[in-house]
């Protein structure tokens, strides 16, 4: 089946890459010609596991190709995918729908009969049938078809949530369009993997509700931990415990400096106010947003109330700025509100971090990168861990702290324990919940 994708983004370009590996003949469109040069070549702009070698195959069998041509590119093509960027829209929390409703004037200018158009992008409810509409504002005479796709890859295993997902969603309308979908996952099929088929505004609501009810376990433990902190517990104590529940289970219990990301800030943002559309009001998701705002303030007070010295004469050595580990992403991660304001506070920062510098250098740009743990170490005030890579798993703790001036660690992972780091020569140690 000849497939067009457009947007070589994190979305589209993993699914165009999946989509050729199971098979079809893939096209992936976008206007950025540097990146389809690139692309092309087998270079990919982001980081993401397996992916390189995926393409690599892919482009050497000619299942995948790239272009800047629409026109050309969708000729002949059953179903062409919208995998293009739904960013917050500044001001107002709502989704940015421009380069979706782009998109699809595109596809009514040079699409032909019979054509099934797939959003792949993540979009409020309601936003399918707009679409339907849009086209047929621009091509009347088009006969189309229009379902819903959303993806659920987690960044960082993104070919395995792909090729062996816990669910493929889609929202349809008729059974043609069933029929071509089945054709498209026939690998997933034959394996059972489970594809629930649902209504347009169903599919649209799964994907938002999945982040924000995921967000939402985020934002509980989080709230858990500082009572945790207060009472004396153990906030992993209280997770694990709460995780042996399979009605609750042990997935995003994991207490930290808040989530972040390109999907749980925008997505819960986008969701609260879709439903206000609609004269419904999400206290709890509100409630979820204003919790994880709240705790990367939490999070700085904690690491100036840790310092042996001011912060205007130290110098902090932060392990990981991305928002999660196996990523290069960068978007709304904790570490972008937390170094500022150290920044601001007159500290020093050094930088270590696997894949953080590429985007890292931009948005961070009054910091110190290193690329030896050890050497950045020498005479620094605190190790603040921000991103659990397991590189951080591994550090010799002993050799650390005999660099250090002032062996402080604040770990807002719980990567380590107190006794452990007390050990191996540290005067302090702080975490979260703990």
């Amino acid at each position: 089946m000849k497939i067009v994708v457009i947007g070589a983004g994190y979305v589209g370009l993993v699914s165009g890459v999946c989509f050729a590996d199971f098979g079809h003949n893939v096209i992936c469109v976008d206007v950025n010609r540097e990146k389809i040069k690139d692309l092309s070549n087998g270079i990919i702009p982001i980081y993401e596991p397996g992916l390189d070698e995926l393409l690599a195959k892919n482009l050497q069998s000619k299942r995948i190709c790239f272009s800047d041509n629409l026109k050309e590119s969708i000729i002949d093509a059953q179903v062409v995918f919208i995998a293009v960027g739904t960013p917050e829209r500044r001001g107002s929390g709502e989704a940015d729908l421009e380069y979706v409703m782009k998109a699809a004037e595109e596809i009514s200018k040079f699409a032909q009969n019979n054509i099934l158009i797939i959003t792949k992008s993540t979009v409020p409810l309601g936003t399918n049938r707009k679409l339907a509409e849009h086209i047929k504002k621009f091509n009347p005479e088009l006969k189309f078809d229009i379902a819903s796709n959303p993806e659920f890859l987690r960044e960082g295993s993104a070919i395995e949530d792909f090729q062996k997902p816990d669910r493929v969603i889609v929202g349809i309308d008729d059974d043609r369009s069933k029929n071509i979908i089945q054709e498209i996952y026939k690998p997933l099929f034959l394996r059972d993997f489970p594809i629930m088929f649902t209504s347009l505004e169903s599919a649209e609501t799964i994907k938002y509700a999945s982040n924000a009810f995921l967000a939402t376990k985020i934002s509980f433990i989080n709230e858990i931990a500082e009572l945790c902190e207060k009472a004396g517990a153990d906030v992993k104590d209280v997770a694990k415990g709460m995780g042996l529940d399979n009605r609750i289970g042990n997935k995003f219990l994991h207490a930290g400096p808040g989530y972040g990301g390109s999907c749980f800030p925008k997505d819960t943002s986008a969701l609260y106010q879709s439903a206000k559309s609609f004269d419904v009001e999400l206290s709890i998701i509100k409630t979820v947003i204003d919790a994880n705002n709240k705790v990367k303030s939490r999070m700085i007070e904690k690491i100036v109330n840790a310092s042996a010295i001011s912060l205007e004469e130290s110098t902090i050595l932060v392990l990981g700025v991305t928002f999660k580990p196996n990523t290069d992403d960068m978007r709304e991660a904790p570490s972008l509100v937390i170094i500022p304001e150290l920044i601001k506070r007159g500290a020093k920062i050094r930088v270590i971090d696997p894949q953080g510098e590429k985007e890292g250098s931009v948005l961070l740009p009054k910091v110190e990168w290193h690329d030896d743990l050890y050497h950045a170490a020498v005479n620094s005030d605190m190790v603040l861990i921000l991103t659990e890579w397991n590189e951080f798993r591994a550090v010799d703790l002993r050799k650390l702290s005999d660099l250090m001036a002032n062996p402080i660690m604040v770990d807002l992972r719980n990567i380590y324990n107190k006794d452990q780091v007390f050990m191996a020569g540290f005067t302090g140690y702080e975490s979260v919940g703990r």
